[in-house]
Formats: structure tokens, C-alpha cells, sequence
């Protein structure tokens, strides 16, 4: 897989990366050693960019990505987060007072001396962001760290935290489903240099096709309280995703592939992080590097997914709250 640069401090990562969050958490049962062999698969074919988050389990998910990365640590690039409060093995709110004690527990359970892309996973109102980079920055003169990042942080923010220590990348919400970040954001990241890293680029599946109604997820599944799952918020995205499903026919390709090419095609400072448990979803992925949409393809998707097109918000109210923006 091709390789491309995050940022202008110089972290280079494969033109696409991992999720890895699923693997633990939010959409169904765990399945450790399909997860193991899934992250196998991807070192084989050339994927070396692996995220994940203290609060992903919580913690279960770094420990699967230390055991599953141990012995292969200088050929990865691994990415967590810190900024939630963890309370009875439940995220209770935001936390980033504790930057190092965070920082030496997801050292441990990397099973690793440094983290190669450390964020902020969500802007906390009680610390100012220069007192939080200020640490982060700390960590990288120590050798812990070695580029800093921000999560669903808005414009002022990414401002003020670049003053204080270069920020490399900001991982947001970003896809044919989800474009808040064209208006202002993007603009702003290339300005100050800064790459963008888009989590659910398939929209949790929805741009895949492959999704049902929210009521049909069992409990603990994220998409059974995800607004657009629910209602006529459903049929309506559902008309508006079908135009992924025909260029993907003209391209004999998947809907999967093309939403993902999409995001490949709008710059190359973009490194899109799909999520997946499983071998056949992540060699799908993997192939939507080599696919080449015409300027009439981008234009066909960018006007029948635009904002407005869009059915529900992407996140309920108390998730909405927890967005910088």
C-alpha cells in the first residue's frame, strides 16, 4: 500500500490505516482471534497505522493491540487517545488532568516505550488546551511520544494548541455521510500543515449497505441509538447512499470501496481509519486504494450526499455535547 504523510513534522503511515476500536467494543460481540488475525492480515498487506483508545473496552483494546502488535513494534505506527473519565469500567466524562497518568497506563498496555500519535480524544472545557499540550509536548521531549494530535476539536482550539507544540493530525468525523469539516476545518489543517485522519468513513456501515434499522440492533450496539438508523432518518439516507451503490456498479467495485475512494481522492494529507473485526472486510477496504473515480464520479457523490441530503444528527445530544464545534 502506498504511504502517505501526516502533517509536516514528517510521520509517515500507509495511505490508509486501522480502526480497531470494533474489535472491542459498540458493534457486537468481541471475536479475539478473527481480531488478532485481522490485524495480521493488514501488516501483510501493507497496512501499518493502528488506533485505539484507553477507553475503547475500557482498556481491553490496547492490550489486544500490544499482544497483537508484540514483536512487530518497529515496523507499526500506533495511535491512542486519552481524555475520558473512566469510573467502574464505564467512560463518566471528560478527563484531561490526567494526561501522564493515562499516558503510562496505555504504555503498558501497548506493551510498548512510546506511542507514535497520542490525541486528545475529546477538547475537556476545564483544562485549557495549552496547559494539555503543554504536557503532551512534555512527553515528546521525554521520548514517550512522538507526534501529538487532537479529536472533533474546533477551529479556536486547533489554533491555540498548535501555538503551543505542532499539532500532526486531527482525527474527526469525516466521509460522504458526515462533511462538517469542509466549510472551515480542512481549510484551516492545510493552513497550519496539519493531517487529517476521518474515522467512520463508511458512515458505521451505512455507505457500505450493509446496515438495518436501529431497532434491529441488538442492545450495546452503537447504531441502535444513532439518529440516522431510526425512522424516516433511515429512508431517507438510505435514498441518498443509493448513488454510492451505482457508481460502485459502474466501477465493479463495492459501495464500500467507492465511499472510501472518495476520501482517498480529496487529498493526500487524508488517512481514513476504517474499522473492522474481520479478514474479508478489511481486504474489501484495502482495495479501494487502487480505484480511480472521474472528476463526474466526486461530482456525482459530492452533490447526492451533500450536508442537506443528509437525514438526523450524527451523534444524540449528550454525544453532540462532548464535539468541540
Amino acid at each position: 500500500m502506498n504511504k502517505r504523510t501526516l502533517g509536516s513534522q514528517g510521520l509517515v503511515v500507509s495511505a490508509e490505516g486501522l480502526g480497531c476500536m470494533g474489535m472491542s467494543q459498540s458493534y457486537g460481540p468481541a471475536d479475539e482471534q478473527e481480531s488478532l488475525a485481522t490485524i495480521d492480515r493488514a501488516l501483510e498487506m501493507g497496512i501499518d497505522f493502528f488506533d485505539t483508545a484507553e477507553v475503547y473496552g475500557p482498556y481491553a483494546n490496547e492490550e489486544l493491540v500490544g499482544r497483537a502488535l508484540r514483536g512487530k513494534r518497529d515496523k507499526v505506527i500506533i495511535a491512542t487517545k486519552f481524555g475520558w473519565k473512566i469510573e467502574d469500567g464505564k467512560m463518566t466524562g471528560l478527563d484531561s488532568k490526567h494526561v501522564r497518568q493515562a499516558v503510562e497506563g496505555s504504555l503498558k498496555r501497548l506493551a510498548t516505550d512510546h506511542i507514535d500519535l497520542l490525541y486528545q480524544h475529546r477538547v475537556d472545557p476545564e483544562v485549557p488546551i495549552e496547559v494539555v499540550v503543554g504536557t503532551m509536548s512534555d512527553l515528546v521531549r521525554e521520548g514517550k511520544v512522538r507526534y501529538l494530535g487532537l479529536s472533533e476539536a474546533g477551529e479556536q482550539t486547533i489554533r491555540r494548541a498548535h501555538a503551543v507544540h505542532p499539532i500532526t493530525a486531527l482525527q474527526s468525523e469525516y466521509s460522504l455521510w458526515e462533511r462538517n469539516l469542509e466549510p472551515r476545518i480542512i481549510p484551516l489543517l492545510r493552513e497550519l500543515g496539519i493531517g487529517l485522519v476521518p474515522f467512520s468513513p463508511l458512515g458505521r456501515g451505512f455507505l457500505a449497505g450493509s446496515v438495518k434499522r436501529a431497532e434491529e440492533y441488538p442492545e450495546g450496539d452503537f447504531r441502535r441509538g444513532d439518529p440516522r438508523f431510526q425512522g424516516e432518518n433511515f429512508d431517507a439516507n438510505m435514498r441518498a447512499a443509493s448513488v454510492v451503490r451505482e457508481v460502485a456498479t459502474k466501477h465493479n467495485a463495492t459501495p464500500a470501496q467507492i465511499a472510501l475512494a472518495w476520501l482517498l481522492h480529496k487529498g493526500d494529507d487524508i488517512v481514513p481509519i476504517p474499522g473492522t473485526k474481520r479478514r474479508k472486510y478489511l481486504e474489501e477496504n484495502v482495495g479501494a486504494a487502487s480505484i480511480t473515480l472521474s472528476a463526474d464520479d466526486m461530482g456525482r457523490l459530492d452533490d447526492a450526499l451533500r450536508p442537506e441530503a443528509i437525514a438526523g444528527p450524527r451523534y444524540n445530544e449528550r454525544a453532540m455535547g462532548w464535539v468541540d464545534r
